[in-house]
């Protein structure tokens, strides 16, 4: 994948990226409004039409702050007379100057007041219009949920628009201008929640109208639109190629490239016509855009000299254009953009745009064009773009190690970041860039102070930056994750001499922030992965001391250098050692131990098991021991979530021999809590056929019968559909019936880099993502309990794929469930039958938790000797979530 800039990632929605709302149904007007027949007309003040002019003149030469002034005179006068019709038209051109200068949120106020003004004139063609308006400025905003809901009432593309939308009161009134408008606007809101093909039909049909009524902007936003829509398409596969290729699967990386690659050269095409189209109509506006939007495609297709100079002639043609656009939001973020496309943009397996310094022959150029974006943003007073221009200004000095200057540009950041509830986004970026001048000036408190704040502000808002936009996809590994994890490194390398020398009571403090830290972490990540579709649940913070006396929780916190290790007691008593690995020597270690795992026929050597004990579990074996310890929670980070905890050795013995064992992703979304007597009932799901989805055969599952009919024997008040049975519209209909505290689904399942990735296999060659399969137990649930398990056997995830066993860790929260029960690979063998019928037969017989049941499971296979002893066969199989 190839990195966006990060001003890009950081904004979601640029004026280069987004529709431009003037293009769709934004006009100016000077005229008296004319009445609908029927309404007395009303007198117009020849002072107030010409104030009116004046700001239209204004507005048309840039000047849109000297535009407001004299709309705003006009008001008044307009006020004065209860002129309502001509109020209404200057409450349109003020709200449209207000997203020029980037104040947004005064900007729907005004929409606000004009829809309510049209509704009271009766012009419901107009009130179509001006929600469409208002629609695309909460997309501005991120908002796009909000949009859709305006366009169209139902976020549900299957379902029609309702009657009082946009949409619809465009078709009804026969208003293809506004139609078109509305189709474009929503297919742009659908292309940044990720729906990209859902996007694509919308613009398409917008495309066409705008082609039968011959209006050449509507056209040129649509192909700019759809060319967004595809390079978005082209990111994701680049994504998913490049986390292919790290795992080692060649073939399905260098499949993705080509898709990706194809994505691409479609979208240029797209941006190629929006720009010839903006030349016809000399936009420079729209020129900018395309030129913007093609820039990182020459370098994605093609890093060869020759696309090297397209790239650079590109880039000088979008630069003499910047002087011919009025000062406005969108000329900052277009400045900005050119200076951040100064040089290649990093690949994804390089350092954060935030780390990423310019080559020194480019830095003067950079410097000047951010400059004039700070100029530009002062003069039209609009915070929020001053702030990103005055922190990329601030990054530059710091590279050059002139942190007094980079700290006096990253407090002005700050304060005009502050002046701007809609620029909280920003706001952390620029104490985060604090935190780090800081650290290298060697100030600790201050830097994790810096730190702290930063984390304060992203708290405020990581619910909106994480699930805002999926198309201009928030870094979460460049922008996020980097500053918890500096803030922990610093807690616990920062100053060890004060740590080792401080009362056990400071220790345990510090150690218990940084687990608050990485804890905020854990819900940032799962809300990263899974995008709108998350929903977290409000649990109050587990206290395993309240549990269980004999439950001790271990996390690990992988950093660059090393990964430290914290041991929580049921006492309160914290403990904690480091790994002296870095991090690719971790992840080589942890793949070697997953692949020797999974060897079905070769003798297990435990040797990489007592290598990854001895790290994580060795350290804190005799405190485990004097407490008595039963149970083990695993906390895990990154690359150590791909591998079951139960399989570790210690040259004796499996872990799970001496401890029942579970994980979860982070105690503040587990609940523990037994199962009760009305948990025994269960919906079994299951595929014994082969299938083939999306053109991928996934072979039959012998053993599936077996195993549903060992879970039914064990839990007698069940009902299983199997096969053609297994659909998502009986599942729906089951669960909307009766309750089913367990749900067993017995099937194919895959959890991907990506949330699109993370499915099951059900009947008739279909698939059932964890998001909908979330949706379905959501939409039917008949009590305000959560389903208390969900097993998924014949799952797997890939080996050395942190992102994908992500998704495994974060299946329990997604589908709605106290706990799961899942396995990291696929065993297609009656063991999955067995572990399966002897787990429910702990859980219901000798009233075992779900850990307990688990390790009784694992432990009869072990213990049968032969093949089935080897870790292959038991020990991929983890309860997630609630182990009680």
């Amino acid at each position: 994948m190839i990195r966006q800039s990060s001003v890009r990632i950081v904004l979601g929605l640029l004026f280069l990226s987004s529709l431009t709302i003037s293009l769709w149904l934004g006009h100016l007007s000077s005229t008296t409004w004319q009445p609908q027949v029927g309404n007395p007309a009303t007198a117009q003040s020849p002072d107030a039409s010409q104030l009116v002019q004046q700001g239209v003149e204004h507005y048309q030469l840039g000047d849109f702050t000297s535009a407001i002034e004299y709309w705003q005179t006009a008001l008044t006068t307009y006020q004065q007379t209860n002129n309502r019709p001509n109020q209404t038209i200057v409450l349109e051109n003020l709200a449209r100057a207000y997203q020029q200068i980037g104040q947004i949120d005064q900007a729907i106020n005004y929409w606000e007041k004009v829809i309510t003004n049209y509704q009271q004139l009766g012009d419901l063609q107009q009130v179509g219009r001006m929600l469409t308006e208002q629609a695309q400025a909460y997309s501005k905003l991120g908002q796009n949920q909000k949009a859709i809901a305006l366009l169209c009432g139902t976020i549900n593309h299957d379902h029609p628009c309702v009657p009082e939308s946009a949409l619809e009161l465009a078709h009804t009134h026969q208003d293809q201008l506004g139609v078109a408008a509305a189709l474009g606007s929503l297919g742009d809101a659908y292309r940044l929640r990720g729906k990209y093909d859902i996007a694509i039909n919308y613009l398409e049909e917008s495309l066409t109208i705008a082609q039968d009524i011959d209006h050449l902007a509507y056209q040129s936003s649509a192909l700019n639109s759809i060319g967004n829509a595809y390079s978005s398409k082209a990111q994701l596969s680049y994504r998913r190629a490049n986390s292919a290729e790290k795992i080692g699967y060649k073939e399905k990386a260098s499949e993705l490239e080509a898709k990706a690659k194809n994505n691409d050269s479609e979208a240029l095409k797209y941006f190629q016509k929006s720009l010839d189209l903006a030349i016809i109509q000399n936009d420079q506006s729209g020129q900018m855009r395309a030129r913007l939007n093609e820039i990182p495609l020459y370098y994605r297709l093609d890093k060869s000299s020759a696309s090297v100079r397209e790239w650079q002639k590109e880039w000088q043609k979008a630069y003499s254009l910047l002087e011919s656009l009025p000062d406005s939001q969108d000329k900052v973020y277009a400045a900005i953009e050119l200076a951040n496309l100064l040089q290649p943009i990093a690949p994804a397996h390089e350092t954060s745009p935030w780390m990423r310094c310019y080559q020194p022959k480019l830095e003067p150029q950079a410097t000047a064009l951010l400059a004039q974006a700070v100029s530009i943003a002062q003069r039209i007073n609009d915070h929020r773009s001053q702030s990103f221009a005055l922190g990329e200004l601030g990054h530059i000095y710091e590279c050059r190690d002139q942190y007094t200057k980079a700290l006096e540009l990253s407090q002005q950041a700050r304060l005009a970041a502050e002046q701007n509830l809609l620029a909280q986004d920003s706001l952390y970026l620029w104490e985060w860039q604090t935190a780090r001048i800081f650290k290298e000036q060697g100030k600790v408190d201050e830097a994790i102070g810096a730190y702290e704040k930063a984390i304060a502000t992203l708290e405020t808002i990581r619910s909106d930056i994480l699930t805002a936009s999926r198309d201009v996809q928030f870094d979460f590994i460049d922008t996020v994750n980097p500053i918890y994890r500096q803030l922990v490194e610093l807690r616990l390398e920062g100053d060890q001499t004060l740590l080792k020398s401080a009362s056990p009571d400071v220790r345990t403090q510090n150690i218990n922030i940084v687990l608050k830290t990485f804890d905020a972490l854990k819900l940032a990540e799962l809300q990263d992965y899974f995008g709108n579709d998350c929903v977290l649940p409000a649990v109050n913070p587990a206290r395993v001391d309240l549990v269980s006396t004999r439950t001790a929780v271990i996390s690990t916190i992988i950093l660059k250098d090393r990964t430290a290790v914290i041991l929580s007691l049921p006492n309160g008593e914290k403990q904690w050692s480091w790994i002296d690995s870095n991090r690719e020597s971790l992840r080589e270690d942890i793949n070697k131990f997953r692949k020797e795992l999974e060897s079905f026929f070769e003798p297990y050597n435990s040797q990489q098991a007592q290598k990854i004990y001895n790290g994580l579990i060795r350290p804190f074996a005799n405190q485990l021991e004097q407490a008595q310890i039963e149970t083990l929670v695993f906390i895990n980070d990154g690359i150590l979530r791909t591998v079951p905890m139960a399989a570790l050795h210690d040259g004796e013995k499996f872990l799970i021999e001496r401890y029942a064992i579970a994980t979860t992703p982070t105690l503040t979304l587990t609940e523990p809590k037994p199962l009760t007597p009305r948990s025994w009932r269960a919906l079994v799901l299951g595929l014994t056929k082969e299938a083939i989805v999306d053109g991928r055969e996934f072979e039959a599952l012998s053993n599936v019968s077996t195993e549903v009919k060992a879970v039914t024997q064990t839990i007698p008040d069940s009902k299983q559909l199997l096969d053609e049975e297994f659909t998502r519209d009986r599942l729906q209909e089951e669960l909307g019936a009766t309750v089913y505290p367990i749900i067993h689904i017995a099937t194919h399942g895959e959890f991907g880099t990506e949330p699109e990735d993370t499915f099951i296999v059900i009947g008739e060659n279909d698939q059932l993502t964890i998001d909908e399969l979330d949706r379905v137990i959501r939409s039917v649930a008949s009590t305000t309990e959560p389903v208390e398990l969900i097993s998924l056997t014949a799952c797997r995830t890939a080996t050395g794929d942190d992102r994908a066993a992500l998704g495994l860790a974060g299946v329990a929260v997604q589908a709605g469930a106290r706990s799961a029960l899942a396995s990291l690979w696929f065993i297609n063998d009656q063991t999955t039958a067995q572990i399966a019928a002897q787990f429910y037969q702990g859980l219901r017989q000798l009233n075992l938790n779900k850990a307990q049941a688990l390790r009784a499971a694992q432990i009869a296979l072990l213990e049968a000797g032969g093949q089935y002893a080897r870790p292959a066969y038991w020990a991929p199989y983890l309860v997630i979530g609630n182990w009680l």
